[in-house]
């Protein structure tokens, strides 16, 4: 299962790199075309200048800035914007991006000086004509111009957090501006013992606890194609679209993921805290509306008898002993792999508050 998990994490950081490196790549050609233009205009051109030559540098220039800044902002950096405050995570952006660039813009312009005096890159006028650069207003304007895109960049992906993977272009699309019906998966995760280990750890620390177990598992939990809708106290209400959440069972895979990810620091978690988080899961399968809400604080919202029942499913686990059950609707759209856990049949449960009995499995 860690092995598919992996392969998936890996899968969303390419792409993550490789939206960053075709959106640079279209800022700098539109940057190029938009100075060649302007040189024509005025009907000057440098004596250096040579159109192909500064075209070819500029996209072995953008090609390499976007992959080592893609790697670093999606490997490291992200995590630091999601762990540190802000202006910290800011200042170290800032630093990251300063020496970045000055390499890299040193290491281009070594190339392009090279290309146009026909000499070797380690030629000492190469090289002097490199650092030259380096203290020009040339490349201040650049400095300048590329460290706004890097901080829209990163913002893009803090608003891609806020929202969740894929809704905001959902949101930029509109898509649910007009109300719409959807077939989804949802799975209630609900913190094992939260009121005894509230009333151990007082607000402040039980508060500091939920919030390092829920950047936890938002990882496994991102990585299974889960949509994290909302947080509702010490609760997660994750969601799928159906083609996803049945996709290499992500959806019960998902709980299996959060629970390894929480073993793995038990023993952080018991020395911090002298408790060891654990999480009860309830999943079910059914027809949403989904539309947006809000004005000032804009949301979209699902709304129908899919969520009520996967929460009261999430409550039977406690009368049950179980940590995970589903309903056998779910089941019945699973692909279940010869290697995974056979489901358990647990048998036809009446559910608070619904009037029909519901056959309900765990694993």
């Amino acid at each position: 299962m860690m092995g598919s998990f992996r392969r998936a994490q890996f899968r969303l950081q390419i792409r993550k790199i490789m939206w960053i490196v075709l959106f640079w790549l279209l800022l700098s050609n539109l940057q190029i075309i938009y100075e060649y233009l302007l040189m024509k205009d005025i009907g000057y051109f440098p004596p250096e200048y040579h159109f192909q030559t500064y075209f070819f540098v500029n996209i072995l220039i953008t090609v390499t800035a976007a992959l080592v800044a893609g790697s670093l902002l999606t490997l490291f950096l992200e995590d630091w914007f999601r762990n540190q405050p802000y202006w910290r995570a800011i200042f170290n952006v800032l630093a990251v991006y300063t020496v970045s660039s000055v390499i890299i813009s040193f290491s281009g312009n070594a190339v392009l000086r090279s290309i146009q005096m026909e000499l070797p890159i380690y030629h000492s006028q190469v090289r002097n004509s490199a650092l030259d650069y380096l203290t020009s207003m040339e490349y201040l304007k650049n400095f300048i111009l590329w460290l706004t895109i890097v901080f829209g960049t990163i913002a893009a992906l803090l608003i891609n957090d806020k929202y969740g993977p894929g809704i905001l272009k959902e949101f930029l699309l509109g898509r649910y501006f007009q109300p719409k019906r959807e077939e989804r998966i949802f799975m209630f995760l609900d913190l094992r013992d939260s009121t005894v280990i509230a009333e151990k750890l007082g607000e402040a620390k039980y508060f500091e606890f939920v919030r390092e177990v829920f950047r936890d598992v938002t990882t496994p939990i991102l990585y299974a194609k889960g949509e994290i809708y909302q947080y509702v106290g010490d609760e997660i209400i994750v969601s799928w679209k159906v083609a996803q959440g049945i996709e290499d069972t992500n959806c019960l895979n998902c709980f299996f993921a959060v629970q390894e990810a929480l073993n793995r620091k038990s023993q952080e978690y018991l020395d911090k805290y002298g408790a060891r988080p654990q999480f009860k899961a309830g999943l079910h399968y059914g027809y949403v509306m989904a539309g947006e809400v809000g004005v000032v604080k804009r949301d979209i919202v699902f709304s129908g008898d899919v969520l009520n029942t996967a929460s009261r499913i999430q409550a039977k686990c406690n009368e049950l002993g179980v940590d995970i059950l589903f309903s056998e609707f779910l089941l019945e759209k699973l692909t279940l792999s010869h290697s995974s856990p056979k489901p358990q049949k647990i048998g036809n449960m009446q559910l608070r508050g619904k009037q029909e009995k519901m056959v309900l499995y765990t694993m």
